[in-house]
């Protein structure tokens, strides 16, 4: 086979799998929204089970509702049938996949999920099929061909099927409005971690903040700005609050006569600041905008204190970028 006739089958896969979604988009009807409200509804947690390739995608579909708020697990089914029904119990409902909705291996999770009374949402892409006349809510996956010539090979099937979880999930999760926040809570490591981490989880404070009064002398601002390391210090007034900052180009400005002056007297009034439960992303965003290396923390609950100091460096070494 030539370049282009690969090219040729990957566009074919690719078109036939974009045009299924689009049916499946089109199809989607009372039986999702159904689908949905008995997740809402249900105490307990979402069964996901599913057979070989729906297997693998039940897995994917499982993970992405407990990432996203909704409590999930998967249950295989033939493990389910050697011990593993133990795992479901009244309060649960069950998210069952398969494309012929004729799979043996999960009679006996279809048959445990109506013995006990525990809701079943069936998906699969024969009308008719046992899987869908057994549930609860049976929700019909269109019919698209498979991507492969011979019609076998599950593809488009299992990417509506996928598609479908993913839809499920961000019903449920705007419905409950999660946000960005709750999301960090289960993504703590690598690059999302990262970029979900707060201004708090990164910055410094207390004694590596650097302070000093409105009316103290420049030698002292010079001797704050060395120790601390920041290359700035920032100015607070009489109650406490971050009046000013200054910067090294504060300093060149103020060359003539720099040691007979006070800080107040050299310092940028009213400074960029970021409040603690900003994401750090967003102040690495505005360092990046207003070209500057740090910014100080300011917590509004406290009148404007500054309680933490971000450095440029702090967000890069968490790999914040």
């Amino acid at each position: 086979m030539s370049t282009e006739t690969f090219l040729t089958v990957g566009r074919r896969v690719v078109t036939r799998e974009a045009e299924a979604l689009t049916l499946l988009s089109e199809a989607l009807g009372d039986s999702f929204a159904q689908a949905v409200q008995l997740i809402l509804d249900a105490p307990g947690r979402v069964i996901v089970s599913g057979m070989g390739k729906s297997g693998h995608i039940g897995r994917k579909i499982a993970a992405t509702l407990a990432s996203t708020g909704t409590p999930a697990h998967f249950v295989h089914p033939a493990e389910a049938s050697h011990g593993d029904l133990g795992m479901l119990a009244k309060g649960d409902v069950t998210l069952v996949l398969s494309n012929s909705g004729e799979t043996p291996e999960l009679a006996d999770i279809v048959a445990y999920t109506r013995r006990f009374s525990i809701p079943l949402i069936g998906v699969a892409g024969r009308e008719g099929s046992t899987l869908l006349r057994e549930s609860d809510v049976a929700i019909l996956l269109p019919a698209a061909p498979e991507a492969c010539e011979t019609g076998i090979v599950p593809t488009t099937s299992t990417t509506m099927t996928l598609a479908l979880g993913d839809a499920l999930a961000i019903a449920l999760m705007e419905h409950r409005k999660f946000t960005p926040t709750d999301f960090r809570q289960f993504h703590p490591g690598g690059k999302l971690g990262a970029q979900l981490s707060k201004v708090r989880d990164l910055m410094h404070g207390a004694d590596e903040l650097p302070l000093v009064a409105a009316d103290a002398p420049m030698a002292d601002a010079l001797l704050t700005i060395s120790q601390k390391g920041f290359g700035v210090v920032g100015v607070t007034d009489d109650t406490g609050a971050l009046a000013g900052i200054i910067t090294d180009g504060d300093l060149r400005r103020h060359m003539q006569g720099l040691l007979d002056l006070t800080a107040s007297q050299v310092m940028t009034r009213a400074p960029k600041t970021i409040e603690p439960d900003a994401l750090a992303e967003e102040a690495l965003a505005l360092m990046n905008d207003r070209k500057i290396t740090c910014l100080f923390v300011t917590d509004p609950a406290e009148n404007g204190r500054a309680c933490g100091i971000l450095h440029i460096h702090d967000c890069l070494r968490a790999g914040v970028a």
